[in-house]
């Protein structure tokens, strides 16, 4: 609790801005000393700041440099956005970004920022399971870090990285990696259908299988992903012979190899 920021300013009230507004409060951060800037905010993230007491959009002129800045903006939209935003950027300011592809640099580049964390959380924050990869900048204090820390808790898991070059891996292994599972459950429901199945129990067979071994996997987090596997496949079983297939070279972890290739490489494009 006592590494929640005095006071916070979060910049972008879109479906992420709102789940990490939702778990800030829910750690105790006062709503009081919380103000969110959109100038279209949606209508859930309007309905949490009038029922909580966060403010939405109050005159620029009332505001003061916040101990945290939450950049949670779409990142096309902050070279536009950033000369508005350089006030309240103040000498003790944290700068935390969850701006896909902006980096430090370009951060510092656009604004009068020294201490910067760029974080990349994924989807599942918005049910508060989320993991989201971090690095920060030399300027960065203990104290401030550990501010972050707590704000990203609040979505779920954290994991630091020392190069902020790691975060385009971040990105294309958790960062994208939700869209992955969503396609293999498509992938697992028209195989189903091509076995047989009727659609719609393809599909539900295909994501309760995904939603309860996501579940395992959450429960057991001390056995590893590679003894599970082996703890689900009978010698000469049917697991076994799917797994053969899935395994042979070429198979699932090379192509999966040249997805998250693909993704990192992307992001770097994106980051400049």
């Amino acid at each position: 609790m006592t590494a929640l920021p005095n006071s916070l300013i979060l910049v972008g009230a879109g479906k992420m801005g709102g789940a990490m507004l939702e778990g800030w409060l829910s750690l105790g951060l006062d709503p009081a000393r919380v103000v969110a800037l959109d100038p279209y905010p949606g209508p859930a993230m309007a309905e949490l700041c009038r029922t909580s007491g966060a403010r939405l959009n109050p005159p620029r002129d009332a505001l003061s440099p916040p101990d945290v800045l939450v950049l949670a903006v779409k990142p096309q939209m902050f070279d536009a956005a950033a000369p508005d935003l350089a006030p309240l950027v103040g000498p003790a300011t944290l700068v935390l970004s969850i701006m896909a592809g902006k980096t430090i640099g370009n951060i510092e580049a656009r604004l009068p920022a020294k201490a910067i964390v760029r974080a990349m959380p994924n989807t599942p924050a918005a049910v508060g399971r989320g993991i989201t990869g971090a690095a920060a900048s030399r300027a960065v204090t203990p104290a401030q870090r550990a501010m972050a820390d707590a704000l990203l808790t609040a979505i779920g898991r954290v994991e630091w990285v020392a190069n902020e070059d790691l975060i385009d891996a971040v990105t294309a292994v958790s960062g994208s990696g939700p869209a992955y599972v969503f396609y293999l459950v498509e992938c697992m429901a028209a195989a189903g259908v091509a076995a047989g199945l009727p659609e719609d129990i393809a599909m539900r067979l295909a994501r309760a299988t995904v939603e309860g071994s996501g579940e395992l996997l959450f429960r057991d987090a001390a056995t590893p992903a590679a003894q599970l596997r082996v703890n689900v496949t009978s010698p000469g079983g049917t697991t076994a012979a799917a797994l053969d297939v899935l395994m042979a070279p070429g198979g699932l972890s090379a192509l999966m190899g040249r997805a998250i290739a693909a993704a990192k490489r992307r992001s770097g494009e994106l980051a400049g």
